[in-house]
């Protein structure tokens, strides 16, 4: 039996892609390993977002290609989003790939496989406005906790972003196929589904005629009893009342949402091509901090977009300031082949670029810090994720934290504690964004 192994870059949408094609090998009658070493095909499913995440790409490929002096490794399959971008010059810039999957032909992973073995050549790129959403797939995240993709492509035109190229227009999933997809999920154990997507707040526009996220919720509340749903990229533009009434009345939908400002200037916020100003960001905030008590708020922010002046840069870190964010993430602008930003004028350096970043961080940090403080004394819910053996500590995260982009809680406990369990941990101290505690007795 011929072993396959996987490297995942970039995105939760993009590992959903990759555990998508896990199943189909696996299917096809392949072996899965997860040690790079024994695979005879490794599969490196890219990135393309912004110039770091390629590179980061390429590197995994040049990496993967050195074990094809010494290792198992005969072929290497590249897919994702860096091949879908730049398909035309995948075979001649790396001759070390024996075929290259776009983002919509995931199915054809078995196909490519078998190919390859044969010494052929292989590519396919099927029309991604077209092809199939959702499928089976072999979750690798940690048993209890799942992403959930509840469309796929996006309409927002930034000019910034290279997704719409890469992935293609907006296209919902039914809700009977993502209910049905959930009652899965939890047939396998997982307790907490993360919903994503481009642009998840645009959720059945496509499809219903109107914004559908609140109604998805209810569907999947009412059809499983998966403890814990969590909403991330969330637009400010399209958030309603009735998606901020489900946060406030459901139990089961976590009080946490993840909306990606990118700015607030609205100089800026219009170059950009956001929908919405700086106007309709502060009255987002505002409505879901006064409409859901104790909601959780992460968003993400760009510096150095072209034009962004002192003027802009202050106005950004006053409202990080002002809004204090529980979460929060920035990077600097990176000028991206065939998006409208990369030929403005009024380009910044990258130094400017990596001050402001600093400096914008550095204030997120003291908002943090802060808010972390608060919550010394306290005992809040925690979902467990594992049993650090080195530390002598067990770690995960509560309703404030979702998976891989936010911080931990660390906790002891006098009992043992299975993965995937809900334990009350009792908060004793705060450490830069993690916090630390023990069981509640």
């Amino acid at each position: 039996m011929t072993k396959v192994g996987f490297i995942s870059l970039g995105c939760s949408k993009n590992l959903v892609d990759t555990e998508v094609m896990l199943y189909n090998l696996h299917s096809a009658g392949f072996e899965i390993t997860p040690n790079e070493e024994e695979a005879e095909i490794i599969v490196v499913n890219t990135c393309g977002f912004i110039e770091s995440a390629k590179r980061e790409s390429i590197e995994n490929i040049l990496d993967v290609a050195e074990l094809k002096k010494w290792g198992k490794c005969r072929y290497i399959i590249a897919t994702g989003c860096l091949v879908e971008r730049y398909r035309d010059e995948m075979f001649n810039e790396m001759p070390e790939v024996s075929a290259i999957l776009g983002v919509g032909s995931l199915c054809d992973i078995a196909e490519a496989c078998e190919a390859v073995m044969r010494g052929e050549k292989y590519s396919s790129f099927r029309d991604k406005n077209t092809s199939k959403l959702g499928g089976d797939r072999i979750i690798t995240t940690e048993p209890h906790t799942a992403y959930l993709k509840v469309s796929e492509g996006c309409d927002n035109r930034c000019t910034y972003c290279a997704i719409p190229l890469i992935r293609g227009g907006h296209r919902s999933r039914t809700v009977e196929d993502i209910v049905a997809e959930a009652k899965d999920l939890e047939s396998m154990g997982v307790k907490e589904i993360n919903l994503i997507a481009q642009d998840t707040t645009r959720y059945g526009l496509d499809i219903y005629g109107e914004y559908s996220l609140a109604r998805l919720v209810r569907e999947i509340c009412k059809n499983t009893n998966i403890p814990w749903i969590r909403l991330l990229y969330c637009y400010p533009d399209k958030i309603t009342d009735e998606l901020i009434a489900e946060l406030r009345d459901n139990p089961r939908l976590l009080k946490y949402m993840d909306i990606p400002i990118q700015h607030i200037s609205d100089s800026v916020l219009k170059r950009m091509n956001r929908h919405g100003d700086g106007a309709t960001i502060r009255d987002a905030v505002k409505r879901l901090r006064e409409g859901v008590p104790d909601i959780v708020l992460r968003t993400t922010a760009m510096v150095g977009f072209p034009g962004e002046n002192d003027e802009d840069f202050t106005e950004l870190c006053e409202f990080v300031k002002e809004a204090r964010f529980d979460r929060f993430g920035a990077f600097t602008f990176s000028a991206e082949e065939g998006t409208e930003a990369a030929l403005m004028d009024a380009q910044i350096d990258e130094q400017t670029k990596q001050n402001r970043y600093d400096i914008l961080m550095q204030t997120q940090l003291t908002v943090a810090e802060e808010l972390s403080t608060e919550k010394v004394g306290s005992t809040i819910t925690v979902l467990c994720d594992g049993y650090d053996t080195v530390a002598e500590i067990y770690y995960g995260r509560s309703y404030a934290d979702a998976p891989d982009v936010d911080g931990k809680v660390y906790f002891k406990s006098r009992r043992r504690i299975n993965p995937g369990a809900f334990v009350d941990v009792k908060i004793t101290e705060a450490v830069d964004y993690d916090l630390v505690g023990e069981v509640a007795l």
